[in-house]
């Protein structure tokens, strides 16, 4: 992944790190919240916004991965979002939780993906998991490849609307209400396209034991 250009705000992210640390001068603990964060990175504190770019670069760029199955596509759209939090860090208000923001943005910049696409435009599918650092025996990786493979088939053939509710719950581990809000749609909505996304995962995956993400955790 290319790094993330924030030379405006005097800052430059570095590249997705997967099993790698990044070293940073100022690292803060887990106890100060995203929003206290980005509120002291609205004033000017820059290590502010390093700490929230570590909390999250992972989860928003497998959201964008597995969505669009391809690795290009998910650099920009990951880029992008970035970019259009640290655009309007001077904006930013702690009126809800910084995932239901962040995740409102990366969810305005794929509907913005979507809507750019021609018909029948189909990306190469890149697995998830490609850059996992740890390396499987052959049978193992044989099984987990193909594990993957099924799995991001499976994703991309689901509805966008089902495929964005499932992957906010899975991957990006947010509420059903937060899904809602960044969704602009009522829970029940959201709970409901979770249900047919993993009635339809499930179909899909028949007789695989393993898959990337969960599909079978009990809806609150």
């Amino acid at each position: 992944m290319a790094a993330l250009s924030a030379a405006s705000a005097g800052w430059k992210a570095p590249p997705l790190s997967r099993g790698r640390s990044v070293p940073y001068a100022a690292p803060m603990t887990r106890d100060v919240d995203d929003a206290e964060l980005m509120l002291r990175y609205r004033a000017g504190d820059v290590d502010a916004f390093e700490t929230v770019y570590r909390r999250h670069k992972d989860g928003l760029y497998r959201y964008f991965l597995r969505h669009t199955g391809n690795a290009a596509a998910a650099d920009d759209l990951y880029q992008e979002a970035w970019t259009k939090v640290i655009a309007a860090r001077h904006r930013y208000q702690a009126s809800a939780k910084f995932t239901t923001y962040l995740y409102r943005v990366a969810n305005n910049c794929f509907i913005d993906y979507l809507r750019k696409q021609k018909p029948g435009d189909v990306p190469a599918l890149t697995d998830p998991d490609s850059l996992e650092s740890a390396a499987p025996e052959p049978e193992q990786h044989v099984d987990r490849a193909t594990a993957k493979s099924r799995l991001q088939s499976a994703l991309s053939a689901l509805p966008a609307e089902q495929r964005d509710a499932f992957l906010l719950f899975a991957e990006a581990g947010l509420s059903l209400e937060t899904i809602a809000t960044v969704c602009g749609t009522s829970r029940e909505t959201i709970k409901s396209r979770l249900r047919y996304a993993r009635g339809k995962l499930r179909e899909s995956l028949a007789n695989l034991h393993e898959t990337a993400v969960s599909i079978d955790e009990e809806l609150p």
